[in-house]
């Protein structure tokens, strides 16, 4: 019998793929179209898009080394029966700057370090092209530059064609940012930086007696890196908003079934294919970077870890946001405060999730010192894949948060920002064992009191708590710290958007017995409460049984107790509650 392929999950080296049997999902038909290109490339996506993976087979396909072997890496690919000319013609330099160092102490030699491994690696792979007294020559030099301009001149010399990877360029960069702060990060970056240098060097080395460079490929996740380190490096095409590298990265959905059906044939998949679908799709889909892009890609990564978890487990994945993802995300935290206070980036975030989406032109790249600008900051979203590409609308792209994993990350990062400054703290534990008596008993009333006590008793959240938008936002935050329920605000149903609406995650607890939905009214703290009171309560009244009739709540009313809930707020304090 054929072993079934192992899902590659974490794998990012296409030789072991391939040497392991895994499963791998074709993307080699778009090898002719990054040689069509310009010769040297920039690509910026979020975390686990398959980056690190897509080098490893542009280094596989390239490498005059793997020459031989073509047939066992390629021959089932598309690339395989549709070969180009300049396949296995290549010397591959490839660095991986993930590996550096970020703590500012070690960072240069660090860097310097990695880099003369990287040459003497290089050496030891090409010893036919390069004598021993060539290799001794390079080698003698004591720091990577003087190493790689020597390599550079020699490779120019014997019209040698070298292609450069670079993967993780941004990433010892942004760690210094985010923990060492701006004046480090400039003085890597800028001016006799030695990393601002590195690109300099690779410029000379693509032209006059250096140019010894044919190709370059750099991925990373930021831009903002780019702008700065790059100004001396301005040969470089970047292909991060070109419709037609959307789908480089990423799965289609096409592709998606295809790695379900794999499975569901060998017998290990037990649901439905379209119910696995469901889920990819609002956990890990509708991710498009260009805004003239048709198609739409999933996270590869999230996809392999949920098929992963539900080939171990039989079932449905325990948890459906991988541990990994938040690590990965978490470095947007500092952006939102400065000494300990939200500061205008933190608002403007809170405003993209109460409303789901945002109207904005995303920058190709940008310095640091400009981040302060609400677009930039909006485009470094997008650049993270918190927000993705949805349409135009009055000329302008619509910049919406993508899926459920994605929003549940951004409403963590509204409660992590009140925690951080210390504008509110509250028992998370306690709290999530409210909202589980919620789910399972219909006791919703501590929730909101406790909320609502919290309030009263942690005075610096007043000041933040204005206006209805803002109190659903907030609502919503604290009540997406467990995953019984989706969240959704402003969802469409009876004619209507309700305000909040929590759908019992039955996919993965099928047990819950209740589910809400909730009209949120405001009423500003001047104004007096109670002739406010006698006009609002009937009319969410009206809108909750409005609500309640939809034929989708009828059919969620067939397996569990949806119930409605009015809310009123007089400023930030709670002075209605009832259920309809």
């Amino acid at each position: 019998m054929v072993p079934v392929k192992r899902i590659p999950y974490g794998v990012a080296d296409y030789g072991r793929m391939k040497r392991q049997g895994m499963y791998y999902v074709d993307k080699t038909h778009f090898i002719p179209l990054i040689e069509a290109a310009p010769f040297y490339l920039f690509l910026i996506r979020p975390r686990r898009f398959g980056k690190s993976l897509w080098l490893s087979v542009l280094q596989h396909y390239y490498d005059v080394n793997h020459q031989q072997n073509f047939e066992t890496l390629f021959g089932d690919t598309y690339i395989g029966t549709h070969p180009t000319e300049e396949r296995n013609s290549y010397l591959i330099l490839a660095f991986n700057f993930a590996v550096v160092n970020p703590d500012v102490r070690y960072v240069h030699d660090s860097f310097d370090g990695y880099g003369r491994q990287v040459v003497k690696n290089f050496l030891s792979r090409y010893t036919a092209h390069f004598t021993p007294d060539e290799a001794q020559h390079i080698l003698e030099y004591s720091t990577a530059d003087a190493q790689l301009r020597q390599l550079f001149f020699y490779a120019a010399e014997k019209k040698l064609r070298i292609y450069l990877l670079v993967d993780e360029y941004d990433n010892f960069a942004n760690t210094i940012l985010t923990t060492q702060g701006e004046t480090a990060y400039q003085e890597l970056t800028h001016g006799g930086g030695f990393f601002r240098y590195f690109f300099n060097l690779l410029k000379g080395a693509t032209s006059g007696m250096m140019s010894g460079l044919s190709r370059i490929f750099i991925t990373g996740v930021s831009p903002i890196t780019m702008d700065d380190v790059t100004s001396g490096f301005n040969i470089g095409d970047n292909i991060s908003l070109g419709a037609e590298f959307n789908q480089l990265l990423g799965f289609t959905e096409t592709e998606t079934t295809a790695v379900l059906e794999y499975y569901q044939d060998a017998g290990l998949l037990s649901l439905d294919i379209d119910e696995y679908l469901h889920l990819i799709r609002e956990w890990y889909g509708y991710y498009r970077f260009s805004d003239e892009a048709e198609g739409y890609v999933f996270n590869s990564d999230m996809v392999l870890y949920f098929i992963k978890e539900s080939l171990s487990r039989g079932t449905l994945p325990k948890r459906l946001l991988d541990s990994n993802v938040r690590t990965d995300y978490s470095k947007l935290r500092h952006l939102l405060t400065v000494d300990r206070r939200l500061n205008g980036n933190f608002s403007r975030l809170r405003e993209i999730i109460e409303s789901g989406e945002i109207t904005a032109t995303v920058a190709v790249s940008f310095p640091l010192e400009r981040l302060v600008n609400t677009e930039n900051f909006v485009s470094l979203l997008f650049y993270m894949g918190l927000l993705t590409f949805n349409g135009i609308r009055d000329g302008r792209p619509v910049l919406r948060i993508p899926n459920l994993t994605i929003r549940e990350l951004l409403y963590g990062y509204l409660r992590e920002g009140y925690y951080d400054t210390g504008v509110f703290r509250i028992n998370m534990e306690h709290f999530a064992q409210n909202i589980a008596r919620m789910a399972y008993h219909g006791e919703w009333e501590p929730v909101l009191d406790f909320l609502a006590q919290e309030i009263e008793a942690q005075t610096s959240i007043r000041d933040y708590l204005f206006g209805e938008k803002v109190i659903q936002g907030f609502l919503l935050a604290y009540l997406n710290v467990t995953n019984y329920f989706l969240t959704w605000s402003e969802r469409e149903m009876g004619s209507g958007f309700a305000d909040i609406y929590l759908e019992p995650f039955l996919a993965r607890y099928p047990d819950i017995p209740y589910g809400y939905l909730i009209e949120l009214k405001y009423i500003p703290r001047g104004e007096d409460k109670s002739a406010r009171l006698e006009t609002l309560i009937p009319k969410a009244e009206t809108q909750l049984r409005q609500y309640l009739a939809d034929t989708r709540i009828q059919a969620m009313s067939e397996h569990v107790i949806i119930k409605g809930l009015v809310l009123v707020y007089h400023g930030w304090e709670l002075v209605y509650q009832a259920e309809v």
